[in-house]
């Protein structure tokens, strides 16, 4: 009766074992993965953090890229319109003011004056012996442009001091202008200019009266 007894006690314990053994294998390889696994979450994450850092640096070399060429262009228009405009004014501007009893003696086209710190330019100047007519050009007139020029022309003959016997008047150039805009520029005493094609004209009322600002 002994020795069965013995061999049944004995079994269990090296089952036991086994399976002890078998746990410690399955948790070792668990711990393995999960090891493994964390070890390529990290690389995963290292690599998409690098490709989010990739894709920000490229948007933002592009959108630099594109502000440098919207610049530019911006530059060549304001700047060829400008010159176009000026050069449109002045080869009519004589005509024009002469036909509203203006005589002009002189041109002059883009005159910079400094003056205690500041600067003061002026697009076109049309001059006689008693008057000076002052043109404003722009592209497209605007409310805005109207009270800056008017604010200007005030203060004309602090900024040009030999011109201080003539009356000044004022003129507004432009190549596009909302019908209202350039009414609101006659009723400020300006001459309004519109050019169209290669010529330009004068579009105030043919009574109009200039104002002397000067």
């Amino acid at each position: 009766m002994t020795i069965p007894h013995e061999e049944s006690g004995e079994a269990p314990t090296l089952e036991r074992l086994r399976e002890l053994t078998r746990n410690i294998e399955a948790i070792t390889e668990s711990i393995r993965e999960d090891r493994k696994s964390q070890k390529e979450d990290r690389k995963s994450q290292k690599e998409r953090s690098e490709e989010l850092d990739r894709r920000m640096k490229e948007t933002d070399r592009q959108m630099k890229e594109t502000d440098r060429r919207l610049k530019k262009a911006e530059n060549l228009f304001t700047t060829q319109w400008g010159k176009l405009m000026e050069s449109l004014v002045s080869g009519d501007l004589v005509r024009l003011l002469d036909g509203r009893g203006i005589g002009v003696r002189s041109l002059a086209q883009r005159t910079l004056t400094r003056r205690g710190g500041e600067s003061y330019e002026v697009d076109i100047m049309a001059v006689n012996g008693e008057e000076i007519v002052v043109v404003e050009v722009k592209t497209t007139l605007r409310p805005e442009d109207v009270g800056r020029f008017r604010s200007k022309l005030v203060r004309f003959k602090e900024w040009w001091p030999e011109y201080r016997d003539r009356k000044v008047y004022g003129a507004m150039a432009y190549l596009q202008a909302s019908e209202e805009v350039a009414l609101h520029a006659e009723r400020q005493g300006f001459f309004v200019i519109r050019a169209t094609g290669d010529s330009a004209s004068i579009v105030n009322a043919e009574d109009f009266e200039p104002r002397v600002f000067a």
